[in-house]
C-alpha cells in the first residue's frame, strides 16, 4: 500500500465524516439526546475547517445548505485521483 493509497483512504474517511455530520444535523432537529449532541459537536469541530471556507463560495439553495454535498463530491474526486496515482 502506497502513501497515496493511505492518503486516499484518509480523504475518503473525511468525506464519510461530512456525510455523518449532515445526517446527524437532521436527526438533531427532532431529538435532545446528549450522546448524539456530543458526537455532532465532535464531527462539527472536525469538518468545519473544510465546510466553513466552502460556505463562503457555495450559495445556499433556498433554505438548504448544499456545502456538505459539494465538499463530499470534491473529496471523492481527490480520493480517486490519489488512488490512481498510487
Amino acid at each position: 500500500m502506497s502513501v497515496f493509497d493511505i492518503l486516499a483512504s484518509v480523504v475518503y474517511l473525511f468525506a464519510m465524516t461530512i456525510i455523518g455530520r449532515a445526517i446527524l444535523s437532521w436527526i438533531m432537529m427532532s431529538t435532545r439526546n446528549e450522546t448524539l449532541y456530543t458526537i455532532y459537536q465532535f464531527l462539527t469541530q472536525i469538518t468545519e475547517p473544510i465546510l466553513g471556507p466552502l460556505r463562503r463560495i457555495v450559495p445556499n439553495v433556498g433554505m438548504i445548505d448544499i456545502t456538505p454535498m459539494v465538499a463530499f463530491i470534491l473529496l471523492l474526486i481527490i480520493a480517486s485521483i490519489l488512488s490512481e496515482i498510487g
